[in-house]
């Protein structure tokens, strides 16, 4: 088996028939098998699945493991060379699966590899190629100082706005939407951590590869379409409480022993800040919208 691929879905039926179609209606060269590890969802996925696409290897989790449990789920299934992450709100385009295994084939110091991922309105998700977040790069990014200067080389590493969106370039992370990884990385660093509900699990990932010595590349000659928020709802308090968390325990795991406490200080009293703002903001939106 060259390929395995695994989707997470949680209700979000019409989106991952989309992407399942993407997949199916394309022939490859090499061998692959599709993994949808379903979190409890309600709308009628499940069916959907089961009717339309009986080649799933269909994983039924009872309740909402979040993005990283239930991707291990599947991933200790998988017999694949390569192992790819896909979010349930993608479009795969083309070619973009035998080019991206084609490099990774060739390129055997590749750990994990991320293609180009635009958006409906043909932008660059600008996650899809990133620097490992750090207290000075964060606060730029918070200020919106990559947006001004975008081809600053201190402003704009949070996302790595001044690289050539169309080259390939080595990076430190990339994003969980589409995230090709050796099986060799996977058994010397592990799995995904569980501890990150729904974000920061692809960024600690790479961290770790990339401390074990492997390649994190962006591939631009692969490209996928991301309807990005498609898997989560928009104003909901736990998912932007869970956004701020993972950049607490990402820091916290990482970062913690590396800065003077002063720093660990302020940086986690400014993610407790930013957070509640967003928190409240978001119950006055909503309560408007009422």
């Amino acid at each position: 088996m060259d390929l395995s691929i695994i989707i997470v879905n949680y209700n979000t039926k019409q989106l991952t028939k989309q992407t399942l179609n993407s997949i199916y209606t394309k022939h490859y060269s090499f061998q692959y098998e599709v993994f949808v590890s379903d979190n409890g969802s309600t709308d009628g996925s499940i069916d959907m699945i089961k009717k339309e696409f009986p080649q799933v290897t269909l994983i039924e989790n009872k309740k909402n493991l979040g993005f990283s449990k239930a991707n291990n789920v599947a991933i200790k299934k998988t017999a694949g060379k390569y192992i790819l992450l896909l979010n349930s709100d993608t479009i795969v385009e083309n070619d973009c699966l035998e080019k991206c295994l084609e490099y990774m084939d060739k390129h055997k110091d590749t750990g994990a590899l991320g293609c180009k991922v635009v958006l409906p309105d043909g932008k660059l998700d600008k996650a899809c190629k990133r620097i490992f977040p750090t207290p000075a790069n964060a606060f730029y990014n918070a200020l919106k100082l990559d947006r001004l200067f975008p081809n600053s080389k201190r402003f704009g590493k949070y996302n790595l706005t001044f690289l050539d969106e169309n080259k390939i370039h080595e990076v430190d992370c990339l994003v969980g939407a589409f995230m090709l990884v050796r099986r060799e990385a996977i058994d010397e660093v592990g799995l995904l951590d569980e501890d990150f509900f729904m974000y920061g699990e692809d960024i600690d990932w790479c961290y770790r590869i990339k401390k074990a010595g492997w390649k994190i590349v962006y591939y631009p000659k692969g490209k996928i379409i991301h309807y990005k928020g498609g898997s989560s709802k928009k104003k909901n308090p736990r998912l932007i409480y869970e956004f701020y968390r993972a950049m607490y325990l990402f820091y916290n795991k990482h970062y913690k022993d590396r800065y003077p406490w002063i720093i660990t200080i302020i940086t986690y009293i400014g993610i407790g800040c930013i957070l509640g703002l967003k928190l409240f903001l978001n119950f006055f939106k909503s309560n408007r919208g009422t």
